[in-house]
């Protein structure tokens, strides 16, 4: 009888409607929103890359704070058109990452450029303490009473 039970799982189909309505409802969105992408060059670098379209670099500021490379964009439009009934017309859009540096990191030779719309930070990373094999040593299972 137990072998005919089935688990009732009341989420199981959020994810498929999650997918349907990021496809079918806001097909013009996917391209336009920012990504980041976080990878390293072998041990030598980790690299942060930002895609912000439609920022400026004038919009975009990268700081380190505590550890953490903070990486905000804020751009905002103001329209002024005396010849509609609205006296303002104002939008606005931003952005922004908080990314914990790793120990290694060499956070005063940190460089950013921004070309076409792609932010890309690049953090040195220092060699480090290698890792070292500790030798186990066998223990005396006598006991001493």
């Amino acid at each position: 009888m137990a072998r005919n039970l089935v688990r009732f799982d009341p989420f199981t189909g959020l994810d498929a409607l999650r997918r349907s309505v990021m496809n079918d409802l806001l097909p013009d969105v996917r391209g336009k929103v920012p990504t980041t992408d976080i990878y390293t060059e072998g041990d030598k670098a980790l690299i942060v890359e930002a895609h912000l379209p439609n920022f400026d670099e004038k919009d975009v500021t990268v700081t380190v704070d505590r550890g953490a490379l903070v990486i905000s964009a804020e751009r905002r439009e103001k329209e002024e058109d005396k010849d509609k009934k609205y006296v303002i017309r104002e939008s606005s859009s931003s952005f922004y990452r908080s990314i914990v540096l790793p120990e290694q990191a060499e956070e005063g030779d940190i460089t950013a450029k921004f070309t076409k719309g792609v932010l890309k930070v690049t953090i040195p990373l220092s060699g480090g303490a290698a890792p070292r094999s500790i030798a186990i040593g066998g223990g005396d299972e006598k006991n001493s009473s």
